[in-house]
C-alpha cells in the first residue's frame, strides 16, 4: 500500500516482474544463500528496471529479531531432572546459543492448558525460533509452529519421512548393535524393553533388536517384548511382565540407560545375577549407566553434540544462512562395561 502511494515500487510489484514469490525477493536482498543463481539474475534485473528502493524502516520491522529461541520439552519437572539424556540436550544448546549471544527460554508443556499458552506466547512473535525435544506422534505442537512459520528443529523425527528440520541419531543402528554383542556372547534367549511406541525414536530401537535377532537365526518371540516409557518405573514394569513371560531369558537389551536401571532392581529382587543370569545393555551411556553395579553396558549417542547442532540448524533456519544439513543423524556407539 505504502509502495502506490509513495509512487514507489514495491516488494510484490519486483515480485511479479521476476516471476518469483515474494519471499524469494526477500532473500535475495537480504544476501540469502538460499536462493538459486537464475533467481537472483530475475529479481536483480526486476530491481533495476523498477528502480525498486528497500524501505529500510519497513525492513528493520519485518525482519526485527528476538535473539531468544524456545526450548520446548513436553515432560515434568520430576521427569525432566530424572532423565539425564534432557540436561545433556540443554547443555549442547546452551553452550552453542551461548557463543551466538542468543537467549534460551526453557519451556516445559505439561497439559494442554499450557499448550495453548504457549501457542498464545509462540503467535505474539516473542522467540526467533523453536527446539523440540521429545516428541510423541501425535503432538500437534510442531504442525502449530509450522503454521506461524516459525523456524524449528525438532530432536529426532515423527516419522521416517520426516519434513522438517531435525538431529537424531542411529537408533537402529543402536538396537542392532546391542543385540548383536548380546548373541555374539552366547546369549539366545534375548527380551527388549522398547520406549513409547508412539515415539519413532522407540520404533527404530525396537527395529534394530528385530533385525539383531533375525541375523544370528534366533526365532522372534513377542513374549521377550515389552513396553516401557523411558522412566525407571517403567523399566520395572516391563522386566516384571518379561520374567513372567519367560523366565528363562539370559539378555535384556533397554531401549534407555534409566529404564536398565530399573530392570536392574527387578532382577536383583528376582535373585538373577547381572551378568551371569542376564546381560543387560542399555542406551544413551549417561551417568546412570557408569554409576550402576555392575557398571551398565550401554549404547552411546552424543547427546550434548545432539544439543549443539539443533541450536546451529537453528540459528540456520533463522538468519537463512550457513552450511549445516536440515536434516542430520549422528552415528552411536557400543560402550562395553561389566553388565555384558
Amino acid at each position: 500500500m505504502s509502495g502506490r502511494q509513495t509512487g514507489r515500487p514495491t516488494l510484490e510489484e519486483v515480485a511479479a516482474r521476476a516471476g518469483v514469490g515474494r519471499g524469494t525477493v526477500s532473500r535475495v536482498i537480504n544476501g540469502s544463500p538460499r536462493v538459486s543463481d537464475r533467481a537472483k539474475e530475475a529479481v536483480g534485473q526486476a530491481i533495476a528496471e523498477l528502480g525498486y528502493v528497500p524501505n529500510r524502516a519497513a525492513r528493520a520491522l519485518a525482519g526485527a529479531r528476538t535473539d531468544a529461541v524456545a526450548l520446548v520439552i513436553p515432560e515434568t519437572e520430576a521427569r525432566l531432572f530424572a532423565e539425564p539424556y534432557f540436561l545433556d540436550i540443554i547443555r549442547g544448546v546452551s553452550a552453542e546459543l551461548l557463543d551466538a549471544d542468543v537467549q534460551l527460554l526453557l519451556t516445559l508443556i505439561r497439559s494442554s492448558k499450557e499448550r495453548q499458552r504457549f501457542e498464545q506466547y509462540l503467535a505474539a512473535q516473542r522467540v526467533d525460533g523453536v527446539l523440540l525435544v521429545s516428541i510423541h506422534g501425535d503432538d500437534p505442537l510442531p504442525d502449530v509452529v509450522q503454521e506461524l512459520r516459525l523456524p524449528a528443529v525438532l530432536n529426532g523425527r515423527r516419522t521416517e519421512a520426516e519434513s522438517a528440520a531435525y538431529v537424531d541419531s542411529d537408533n537402529v543402528g543402536a538396537g542392532r548393535s546391542a543385540v548383536d554383542h548380546l548373541t555374539g556372547r552366547g546369549r539366545r534367549r534375548i527380551a527388549t524393553i522398547t520406549g513409547p511406541l508412539d515415539m519413532y525414536v522407540a520404533q527404530c530401537r525396537l527395529d534394530g533388536y528385530r533385525q539383531g535377532i533375525e541375523a544370528a537365526g534366533l526365532p522372534a518371540d513377542e513374549r521377550l517384548v515389552a513396553t516401557g516409557d523411558f522412566t525407571e518405573e517403567g523399566g520395572r514394569r516391563a522386566m516384571r511382565e518379561l520374567l513372567d513371560r519367560r523366565p528363562d531369558l539370559d539378555g535384556v537389551f533397554a531401549a534407555s540407560d534409566v529404564m536398565a536401571a530399573g530392570a536392574r532392581a527387578v532382577l536383583r529382587d528376582a535373585g538373577r545375577r547381572v551378568p551371569d543370569d542376564v546381560a543387560l545393555i542399555g542406551v544413551d551411556d549417561s551417568a546412570v549407566a557408569r554409576h550402576m553395579d555392575p557398571a551398565l553396558t550401554s549404547v552411546r549417542q552424543p547427546i550434548e553434540e545432539m544439543g549443539r547442532r539443533m541450536a546451529r540448524v537453528l540459528l540456520q533456519e533463522i538468519t537463512g544462512t550457513g552450511s549445516e544439513p536440515r536434516q542430520v543423524v549422528l552415528p552411536t556407539e557400543l560402550v562395553v562395561r561389566d553388565s555384558a
